[in-house]
């Protein structure tokens, strides 16, 4: 089982996220849009898992929920990675509020006590809005900088419910289940 634990957005946030991002996606850039229905952004990576471990994975994600109080954030900039230039991933940052980070942080003491390697790079939170191909040269993300400083998101993001997801890999794209929701503290 491929598994990761995400904060999944709230359909109110997904659709705000659609109408912010509209003129982004008309582009004829060569992109590979994510489903609305599939903005999270992951919190920690887990890889495959055995499915014997299922409950000890969800034991400590629940543990760290019941220890963490639900918090507000917001969505910051729009980017790329690794450049705007030949960008892989186009995103919607989430303001790196203290909270957040520290939750990130709990989830890597937590799964680390059981067994599963730390994320050795810096936490970005983000929103994947597509995905672009390793073929495609600088030239055909031309203008795609100023469409990403032209964009907004605003308003808060109440973050109360982390979930342990399953990633199925296919020709067609990724499929996510959730398998266990934790709520936060209040």
């Amino acid at each position: 089982m491929r598994l990761f634990v995400a904060l999944n957005l709230p359909k109110k946030d997904r659709e705000r996220i659609r109408r912010a991002t509209g003129k982004l996606r008309q582009t004829n850039m060569p992109v590979g849009w994510t489903d609305e229905g599939h903005y999270h952004v992951t919190l920690k990576f887990l890889g495959e898992v055995r499915r014997e471990r299922l409950e000890e994975v969800t034991k400590a994600m629940h543990g760290v929920a019941e220890s963490t109080k639900s918090f507000t954030t917001k969505f910051s900039d729009f980017g790329a990675f690794p450049s705007v230039r030949q960008p892989r991933v186009i995103w919607l940052a989430l303001g790196a509020s203290p909270e957040l980070r520290l939750l990130k942080q709990d989830l890597e003491w937590s799964f680390g006590d059981i067994g599963f390697e730390a994320e050795t790079r810096a936490f970005h939170p983000h929103v994947t809005l597509g995905r672009a191909g390793d073929r495609d040269g600088a030239g055909a993300f031309r203008g795609l900088d100023e469409i990403l400083a032209e964009l907004e998101c605003k308003g808060p993001i109440k973050v109360s419910t982390i979930d342990l997801m399953e990633s199925k890999l296919s020709p067609q794209g990724s499929t996510y289940s959730v398998l266990s929701s934790a709520r936060l503290a209040p």
